[in-house]
């Protein structure tokens, strides 16, 4: 029913002048409790002044009671506004009624929120358009006697206005709809006429008829949408002879193109192959080769609906050469289409790729070496021991000690590396005071500070959440932070660990120092792997040019970022940031 652009428009200006009117009436209702309710405070504070509270406190400390009370209250009544909706109480100072303008009511009086108030000796006025009555407590307090003077409107005469309001609110609705259901007829007619030509002159050019002209007849905005038609028709004219043109040029551009270019049918047969697959694949377009013959080792990918939105990379080897095999479908959802190929020769990627592999596995393999001596000569100067002087038997084992420690450190980083490589890293997530790390950390590495003569402050607030990830790996990013911020700080300098939790569910680690720095040529590139700024000073400090890539992929694992920010000369930050709601495995899983 609705369907209809006629209907539409009806049911659209009803529902605006359903929705106006109900507005309107709300807010006229609304103002008017509100006025009443601020009319009535007002009429109360004008006869309850300073000079009249004083005086009724002096009738009671005269010895007046409720009766001198209430004779002079009621000489203001009239100022008061006192009616059969608005009367005027006297209670004691426990709230109980004593007499007032209307005993009946006074009897079952209720206890209020400003009655309460008077109680306590304050002045009870609190009320909002909701409540159901509006009043008024004023306490009275002669000395040895305390009176509470209650004045309260049952609003049946703000309801009975309402009501007024609410029923020509409605006589307004009834007639607002009328008008607008004839009009909105009268609209939608004149609207949607020109609008049924236009849709049968869309069918006339769908079936290839792009000469197409509708008669403009009028200037407004239908007129507009007939001469935009026309001129979407003048154009798609013009389009469809250069799409003919962009398929020529596509067609030399595959031609000649170094990458190879093979298109399917969804049922895996061969409609076009470019030189440059020919060459990659050792085959030719003549042999007429489907899909399954070209690539044995690949499975055709679906040519349906969901298939569409994506794509598939894999690898194939031909003739010693690694390919890159990328298959997307392409056309329409309606199973017109196919599948297309895209190669690219990736043989030296891969070789160098395995190159820096083994480069990092041989590396590893010769530190294990040396390691090996240094840990039998600390055999060999143990089984001396006493025969060499404390010295230089000191030395020694520092020195021992320190290779020992840092060649140890390289083949860890290497190692590490190696399984990032191959996606080997496993990461042995669990739940942890990020605050408590972070000090353990700070701990750890408080005596290489001060052997530098560093100042290491830390700034780890209790508020920090706990996070779930892998405590050491996120512990051994911090610790290569820490150590290259003290590292490349000269002597006496300050370094900095903080925390903060930010919105969003995440956490930020920053390590500041105000050490040499780096140059701004070189910032983008430290999280390259093997890469060094100063490769002497870093070789000499104990850098592999490892850390902060290992840095980089432990975070990125952890779904968050990294970043370096450094003036040279000025010192440098590094930024972490971290989600802080990551879903902890569950048991039995990895």
């Amino acid at each position: 029913m609705f369907r209809s652009l006629h209907m539409k428009l009806v049911l659209i200006l009803v529902l605006l002048i359903v929705s106006v009117m109900a507005v309107v009436g709300t807010f006229l209702i609304n103002s008017v409790s509100t006025f009443y309710l601020d009319s009535f405070r007002d009429q109360v504070q004008s006869v309850f002044t300073r000079e009249m509270n004083r005086s009724l406190q002096q009738i009671v400390a005269g010895g007046g009671d409720e009766a001198a009370l209430k004779q002079a209250v009621s000489a203001f009544a009239a100022p008061l506004g006192i009616n059969s909706y608005r009367n005027y109480y006297i209670l004691d100072s426990e709230g109980q009624y004593l007499t007032g303008s209307n005993d009946t009511l006074g009897a079952g009086l209720t206890r209020t929120s400003n009655i309460v108030t008077a109680m306590a000796g304050e002045i009870g006025q609190r009320g909002s358009a909701g409540d159901s009555v509006m009043d008024v407590a004023i306490p009275i307090d002669g000395g040895g006697e305390r009176y509470i003077i209650y004045i309260a409107d049952d609003k049946k005469e703000i309801s009975d206005l309402s009501w007024r309001f609410f029923a020509i609110v409605m006589q307004a609705m009834m007639f607002g709809l009328l008008a607008a259901i004839l009009l909105s007829f009268l609209l939608s007619r004149t609207i949607a006429t020109p609008i049924e030509r236009i849709t049968e002159g869309a069918r006339s050019i769908a079936a290839g008829n792009f000469d197409q002209q509708l008669g403009v007849q009028s200037s407004d905005e239908i007129g507009e949408l007939t001469r935009s038609f026309n001129y979407m028709a003048n154009t798609l004219k013009n389009t469809v002879g250069e799409v003919q043109s962009e398929r020529d040029k596509l067609s030399t551009l595959f031609l000649h193109m170094t990458d190879g270019v093979a298109a399917f049918t969804p049922d895996g047969r061969l409609i076009h192959m470019n030189p440059a697959t020919e060459s990659l694949l050792g085959v030719r377009s003549e042999d007429d080769l489907a899909f399954d013959e070209l690539f044995a080792d690949l499975d055709m990918p679906d040519t349906d609906e969901t298939a569409m939105r994506s794509f598939m990379t894999s690898e194939i080897t031909r003739f010693g050469r690694v390919l890159s095999v990328t298959l997307a479908p392409y056309g329409a959802l309606d199973g017109e289409g196919g599948v297309i190929a895209v190669l690219h020769d990736i043989t030296e990627q891969r070789r160098l790729d395995d190159a820096r592999r083994e480069f990092v596995a041989n590396v590893s393999h010769e530190l294990r070496t040396p390691l090996t001596n240094i840990r039998s000569y600390t055999e060999t100067l143990s089984d001396a021991a006493g025969e060499l002087p404390i010295d230089t038997e000191k030395q020694f084992l520092g020195v021992i000690s320190s290779e020992s420690e840092r060649m140890a450190r390289i083949v860890t980083d290497l190692l590490t590396l190696s399984k990032l490589d191959y996606g080997r890293m496993d990461l042995r997530m669990t739940r942890f005071s990020l605050r408590d790390m972070l000090r353990n950390v700070a701990n750890a590495m408080k005596f290489t500070a001060e052997d530098s003569g560093h100042e290491l402050t830390v700034d780890t607030p209790d508020t920090l959440p706990h996070i779930v990830g892998d405590r050491e790996r996120l512990e051994q990013v911090v610790v290569n932070i820490l150590s290259n911020a003290v590292k490349y700080t000269p002597r006496g300098g300050h370094v900095r660990l903080s925390a903060r939790e930010l919105s969003g569910k995440r956490v930020r680690i920053m390590v500041e120092d105000d050490g040499v720095g780096i140059p701004k040529e070189d910032v983008p590139r430290l999280f390259e792997r093997f890469y060094r700024v100063d490769k002497a000073r870093s070789r000499e400090a104990g850098g592999t040019g490892l850390g902060l890539a290992i840095a980089k992929e432990i975070i990125e694992q952890h779904g968050g970022k990294i970043s370096l920010a450094s003036e040279y000369g000025a010192g440098t930050t590094v930024t972490i940031t971290l989600p802080a709601d990551l879903p902890l495995p569950e048991e039995g899983q990895a």
